[in-house]
C-alpha cells in the first residue's frame, strides 16, 4: 500500500502531545480552546483533502495521517458481512486497510488471533467508539482474548480504541486507532477520531457501490502457493520445507506477489489474494 506525504502541521502535532500529557490522567476533561481550535482546523484539512480523494487506500492513508496528530501511529479498518467471525474478505469492498506493524500482521495469523478477535465480539454489541481496556478488563472477556492485548503490547500497540461502524444490512466494520505508550485516549480525542472513522467508511462504502470490481492480477503458480501457506500462518522457512525450494526463493515469490497485488506486506497479500479468489483457505 502506497504510503502518501504527511500533511498535519509539525506544530499541532506538539500541541496534541502536549494536550494528552497535561491531561492523560484526567479522561472527563476537554481540550483547552487553544488546542480545540487547533485539531478543528486541522479536522476541517482532513475533509477537505478527502473530498480529493478517488481510492480507498488514498481516503485510509489520509485518515492515518491525521490520526498522527493524537499521537497514534497504527490505524486498522476492517469489514464483515452478517455472521461473520473474523474478518474474512468481502468482494469488492477493501475488506481489510492497515498499517500495523508487519511483524504484528504476521504474529496474529501464526496464532489465529483473527478467530479470538475480542475487538469483534464488543463491536457486535456497541454502537459507539470504546476504549481497549474497557474490552479487557471486562469480566466476559477469556484469559485467551486478554492475551491478544498483551501480545500486542508487545509489538507497539499499548493503548487504542476501536469505532463500530454498522450498516443497515446486518454488515458492519471496525475502525482501530492504537498508541505507542500505555494511556488511555481522551474524550475529545475520541471524538475526532470517531468522527474521522465515519467520514472515511461512508467514502469507501460509496466507492464500492459505485465502482465495479478492481481486477485480479496473475499470480504464477508458484507465488499462489508461497501466498497460501502464508494465509495458513507458515513461515518462510517452513514453506520451504514444504515446497522443496530454498528460503530465498519462497521470499522471491513472496515479493513478487506483494508487487503484483500492491501492498506492503505479506500478510495483506494473503487478505488480498483471497479475496480476490486467487487462493481459498
Amino acid at each position: 500500500m502506497e504510503r502518501l506525504p504527511i500533511t498535519a502541521v509539525t506544530q499541532l502535532r506538539g500541541l496534541a502531545t502536549r494536550v494528552s500529557d497535561q491531561f492523560s490522567l484526567v479522561p472527563s476533561v476537554h481540550f483547552p480552546y487553544s488546542a480545540r481550535e487547533a485539531f478543528t482546523i486541522e479536522f476541517g484539512r482532513f475533509l477537505d483533502q478527502t473530498d480529493g480523494a478517488a481510492q480507498s487506500e488514498q481516503l485510509f492513508n489520509l485518515l492515518s495521517a491525521f490520526a498522527l496528530n493524537f499521537g497514534c501511529p497504527w490505524t486498522a479498518y476492517g469489514l464483515l458481512t452478517p455472521g461473520q467471525k473474523f474478518f474474512k474478505p468481502v468482494r469488492r469492498y477493501p475488506a481489510v486497510m492497515l498499517n500495523y506493524p508487519d511483524e504484528w500482521q504476521e504474529r496474529c495469523i501464526e496464532m489465529g488471533y483473527d478467530k479470538i478477535a475480542p475487538i469483534i465480539k464488543t463491536s457486535r454489541k456497541r454502537a459507539g467508539a470504546f476504549r481497549w481496556s474497557e474490552v479487557y478488563n471486562d469480566t466476559s472477556t477469556t484469559e485467551d482474548e486478554r492475551r491478544v492485548f498483551d501480545e500486542a503490547a508487545t509489538f507497539g500497540l499499548r493503548s487504542g480504541i476501536s469505532v463500530p461502524l454498522h450498516g443497515p444490512d446486518g454488515s458492519f466494520a471496525i475502525m482501530s486507532f492504537a498508541q505507542s505508550w500505555d494511556r488511555e485516549f481522551q474524550n475529545g480525542t475520541i471524538t475526532y477520531l470517531q468522527l474521522a472513522a465515519f467520514h472515511i467508511h461512508l467514502r469507501v462504502t460509496k466507492f464500492a457501490s459505485s465502482s465495479g470490481r478492481e481486477e485480479a492480477p496473475h499470480l504464477s503458480l508458484r507465488e499462489k502457493e508461497c501466498i497460501l501457506w502464508t494465509a495458513r500462518g507458515k513461515s518462510s522457512w517452513e514453506m520451504a520445507k514444504i515446497l522443496g525450494i530454498s528460503v530465498n526463493t519462497v521470499n522471491f515469490h513472496i515479493k513478487n506477489a506483494k508487487q503484483k497485488l500492491d501492498v506492503s506486506s505479506r500478510t495483506l497479500a494473503a487478505i488480498k489474494a483471497v479475496n480476490f479468489g486467487i487462493i481459498e483457505l
